[in-house]
């Protein structure tokens, strides 16, 4: 039986609709600056540099206006400009280590977060992947990061430059004239609460972005991948209506969006020109009233300007931080979902079994609530003897022999090998030693020799043209245009469908399993293909444990034993002449076959 999402409840929620985990996210998102400590504070340090050259350029003009010019002292004007020359010129070396390196910095924690989620993503179980579409997958891992790049180099910089430049600007200024710093030291504080107050709205919308960046990725991975059969019923028009309907919510949220940015922006605009309004205002009232001069409020000028600069600093902060947090708390969501199957605490480990595999009083339903699929399975399978699994569509044939590698987790009962329960052996080293051969066989875009090769990725090329003679592909590969490195296409489209059936074959081999699943691996062949490739199975069976689940009943005649699944679980067992001669469901099986028995 095939797995059906609708019957899921193990990640019953898809990632699409999780709640995002609230706590720890700014922790989270510093951690990841630990592995490249010493890259941050470099960044910090020219950062810094930056900042104090920015302080420093508006105070020293002021000293010409008010020393220099008027009392003619053209030595130290020459010493001072000499100075100012050599801080830009260290400036620009240290603007070229933040761009360069701070961002480099910033692409550094990008791809440690996208190889952790990746990571974490293997070890999930089938149900996440039953519930979830690859394309949204897709988008947690690419697009979703993107954002943390820039925020990752341009956050803790844009801050602390802000910062330094503030602070040291302010203690200049209250210096140089206290009523007027005082002006300013009440307006960016009201400037920074605004940006503050629209920050929530920007996060809102932009993970709304997001939501719908992914929805397209799922739409697109489903529409390319399926463009065959799209092609095939003439349905390119619906295709291309789903994807504009996909678009168009798109498009409402990225207008929502610069909405919001829009009015951020214009809000924060009028109250910096407001800011240099008032300057403008009391600097003249104060100079004519002889209580400051205008070499004075020139400098306040410029200090406004350097005051300007941190503040729209602070707001390109604010919208990375909106659209950077955005992609990592969808990040945080798919690593805080927990793997269901998982190593016992006092899970062994095991590198070799006979192959002795039992059954014993098994229960499993996807979901507890729902109807369950197998009841109270009883079943030894003796080791190196072959079972066949026969019996109507939706009886648990596919799902019986998921549970032995543990794709999924048993409801109720105990599975055991060689008596050993298989929850209490390490994950690895059972799925090790089974193979599993499907009816739609999966490869990977690269080449027959890598595809081959991926039964053992550790195998040297004598080992892996053996496995493709014992899978009778050697000589067709020999024929392909650049033999062992002929690209197959996506999951093998190149290749004829006997092809793949033999190079998958060919990976088992090279694997070496001493449990081996065949799941309807040849029904999707024509009957001369498959009367080929059952002799390379017949290779493949000998001295392994084997189960064989199958609708053409000539391929299990000759299991040593073959049991009938229905909704009502097993209800024949035994040899196919035996099963014959009761007359019952196999029987009617056998003879809608036309078997000559």
């Amino acid at each position: 039986m095939s797995c059906n999402p609708q019957h899921l409840s193990q990640h019953k929620a898809t990632i699409e609709n999780m709640n995002e985990p609230r706590k720890g996210a700014l922790r989270d998102f510093v951690h990841y600056y630990k592995s490249h400590l010493g890259l941050f504070l470099l960044d910090m340090f020219c950062a810094l540099i930056i900042a104090l050259v920015d302080i420093l350029y508006p105070a020293l003009t002021r000293r010409i206006l008010y020393d220099f010019i008027p009392n003619q002292l053209v030595s130290q004007f020459v010493k001072v400009i000499l100075l100012l020359l050599f801080t830009f010129i260290v400036r620009s070396i240290a603007q070229w280590i933040v761009t360069y390196l701070g961002h480099y910095t910033g692409v550094l924690i990008e791809g440690d977060m996208r190889n952790d989620l990746y990571a974490h993503l293997q070890t999930l179980d089938f149900s996440f992947f039953d519930n979830n579409h690859t394309g949204h997958l897709m988008s947690r891992i690419t697009t979703d990061l993107f954002d943390v790049t820039e925020l990752a180099h341009h956050g803790p910089e844009d801050l602390f430059i802000s910062i330094v430049t503030l602070l040291g600007s302010f203690i200049v200024l209250w210096s140089i004239q206290p009523r007027l710093a005082l002006i300013l030291m009440i307006t960016v504080p009201c400037i920074i609460l605004f940006i503050i107050s629209r920050r929530k709205a920007m996060s809102r919308v932009s993970k709304e972005v997001k939501k719908q960046t992914s929805s397209i990725n799922a739409e697109v991975n489903s529409a390319l991948s399926g463009m065959r059969t799209v092609q095939a019923f003439n349905n390119e028009v619906l295709e291309a209506d789903k994807f504009h309907h996909c678009t168009s919510d798109y498009i409402g949220a990225k207008k929502r969006y610069y909405r919001v940015m829009a009015d951020f922006f214009a809000g924060n605009e009028l109250m910096m020109n407001l800011m240099s309004l008032s300057i403008i205002c009391f600097g003249s009232w104060f100079i004519m009233h002889n209580q400051m001069d205008l070499a004075t409020l020139i400098t306040f000028n410029m200090y406004v300007a350097s005051v300007q600069a941190p503040i729209r600093k602070l707001t390109n902060f604010t919208e990375q931080y909106t659209a950077g947090m955005a992609g990592f708390q969808r990040f945080r969501t798919i690593m805080h979902v927990k793997p269901r199957i998982v190593d016992s605490p006092n899970a062994i480990s095991m590198s070799s079994t006979s192959g002795d595999i039992r059954f014993e009083n098994v229960s499993f339903s996807y979901d507890g609530n729902e109807k369950t699929v197998l009841n109270n399975i009883n079943l030894h399978i003796h080791p190196g003897k072959m079972l066949a699994l026969v019996g109507p569509s939706g009886g648990g044939k596919s799902t019986l022999c998921q549970l032995i590698p543990r794709f999924y987790d048993i409801s109720a009962g105990s599975i055991t090998l060689d008596g050993q329960d298989i929850r209490d052996i390490r994950i690895h080293d059972l799925r090790s030693m089974i193979g599993i051969v499907q009816q739609d066989v999966f490869l990977f875009s690269g080449t027959v020799y890598d595809n081959i090769a991926y039964g053992k990725p550790d195998a040297t090329p004598e080992e892996v043209i053996l496995a493709a003679k014992q899978a009778e592909i050697h000589e067709d590969i020999l024929k392909m245009p650049k033999q062992y490195q002929t690209e197959v296409g996506e999951r093998g489209i190149l290749l004829s469908g006997g092809q793949k059936q033999r190079i998958s074959i060919a990976r088992i081999f090279l694997k070496n399993p001493q449990i081996l699943i065949l799941d309807e691996a040849t029904s999707a062949l024509d009957t001369i293909t498959e009367r080929h490739i059952q002799a390379t199975f017949s290779k493949l069976c000998m001295g392994r444990t084997t189960l064989v689940i199958a609708h053409r009943l000539s391929t299990v005649r000759n299991a040593d034993e073959i049991i009938v699944i229905t909704e009502n679980g097993i209800i024949e067992r035994g040899t196919h002449n035996e099963l014959v001669q009761k007359n019952g469901l196999y029987a009617s099986l056998a003879q809608e076959s036309k078997l000559n028995y």
